[in-house]
């Protein structure tokens, strides 16, 4: 639904997920954000401030995104520009009180795209700028949903109730740990920030089970190990993807490997791809801008078996997000950086990280069983993917702590944020 007047979108069942695109993680929370609220009953509003683009505040949403996505590509190009900038303003710059400050300034920019909403509908926003900007727009009830496991002040937004997906984000959180350099700070009041842990899909924590036990099946029936790539929002890492692929195309001709790639909405990387591995082409199937047509399949894989490499591109960004979501529950391992999709419940190799804050995500997956450690170079990412088609054990131990994890909650965090909305309300 499309955010208007006052008097069409009340709804006593009404919530707001108030998101931007910032690469894909965000908006892939908020799809998370959304199919929870869905699934206990409430009308979730979709409002992507970086649409809105005739808008001050959107305009500078879009240039911050454009200034994002460049450095991550750059940083996966440039060694010297990773090591003595990106990685640095990633992991320590964005840590700092003095840069919230800012944020907190350009916020007021974009407040105003708030002024025809009721300022009592919850709304949970997904990056911190919409958090900040329904703050500023004296939005009643916010909760400030954030992303990765490395406390950084970028993420807080003063007045509104803060969640984080894991502990340890929950203690650094808490104590602002490092964000003014070695100066001890005043805690977070209990009341400001709550552990909900990972935000996931409703359709993916609710099939986990069942998916999980399905990947075992494969394995020990033999089928190829099914491997999903995924190019992220900024679309960087292109190299890795070539070698990855190159090293898998004799064991997908001998149909010992399936390989799904999306490239998102980046239909160059896609010709490039293609273009740049000999023999790709020909075991190729490519779905390109069939949404009904990837939804058919991802659904059918389920339970059918498949060959070869499939090529997944849509221009639409909410497809192009989605896409992925549909493809994990049919594939045995998820191929990413340890981005938003580390939290995700789907056995997962990790390749090398875009900016120092992501590192702390893989950490946290390895730890609890469900993905690998950090492959930091191509060659521990191929001797990673050896490991897991050479002994099927290692993905069958990571769907059995995914079952696990799901037992004690752990992929609940998308549930609990709505209800801490509405409870914000409800309260009042």
């Amino acid at each position: 639904m499309v955010l208007g007047d006052k008097e069409d979108i009340y709804d006593e069942k009404a919530i707001i997920i108030g998101n931007i695109r910032m690469g894909f993680g965000h908006y892939r929370i908020s799809m998370a954000m959304a199919s929870a609220a869905n699934s206990l009953g409430y009308v979730p509003y979709w409002m992507d401030l970086n649409a809105m683009s005739v808008s001050t505040g959107g305009k500078v949403i879009s240039n911050q995104n454009d200034l994002y996505s460049f450095g991550s590509r750059l940083s996966s190009k440039s060694k010297l520009f990773n090591k003595f900038y990106w990685e640095p303003l990633n992991y320590e710059g964005f840590r700092k009180i003095s840069y919230n400050a800012v944020d907190q300034k350009n916020a007021g920019l974009m407040a105003p795209l708030f002024n025809n909403v009721p300022d009592d509908i919850p709304v949970i926003a997904t990056h911190v700028w919409p958090a900040q900007a329904a703050i500023h727009g004296n939005m009643k009830y916010v909760v400030n949903a954030i992303p990765d496991n490395w406390p950084m002040a970028l993420h807080l937004a003063e007045g509104s109730v803060h969640t984080v997906q894991t502990h340890s984000s929950y203690l650094g959180y808490r104590l602002l740990n490092g964000m003014d350099g070695i100066k001890v700070l005043k805690p977070i009041p209990k009341e400001n920030i709550k552990e909900t842990g990972h935000y996931i899909d409703h359709e993916l924590v609710s099939n986990i089970e069942d998916d999980c036990e399905k990947r075992i099946r494969r394995s020990k029936e033999g089928e190829p190990i099914r491997f999903l790539l995924t190019i992220g929002g900024a679309g960087a890492q292109k190299e890795i993807f070539v070698a990855i692929i190159k090293h898998l195309l004799p064991y997908i001709r001998r149909k010992e490997v399936v390989l799904f790639v999306n490239v998102g909405d980046y239909k160059n990387v896609w010709s490039e791809l293609i273009n740049e591995i000999d023999g790709m082409k020909n075991i190729t199937k490519e779905h390109l801008n069939e949404w009904d047509n990837s939804v058919k399949y991802a659904e059918e894989w389920l339970d059918k078996k498949v060959y070869g490499i499939h090529g997944f591109y849509h221009e639409d960004i909410f497809e192009a997000v989605y896409i992925t979501n549909l493809l994990m529950r049919c594939s045995d391992v998820l191929v990413t950086k340890p981005s938003e999709l580390a939290f995700y419940p789907v056995p997962k190799l990790f390749i090398k990280r875009v900016g120092g804050h992501e590192k702390w995500g893989a950490i946290h997956s390895a730890e609890i069983g469900d993905g690998s450690i950090e492959c930091s170079d191509i060659p521990h990412v191929i001797q990673m993917l050896d490991l897991m088609m050479s002994d099927r054990d290692v993905v069958n131990d990571m769907c059995e702590n995914i079952m696990k994890n799901k037992s004690i909650g752990i992929y609940d965090g998308a549930y609990n944020a709505v209800k801490t909305a509405i409870k914000l309300k409800e309260e009042q």
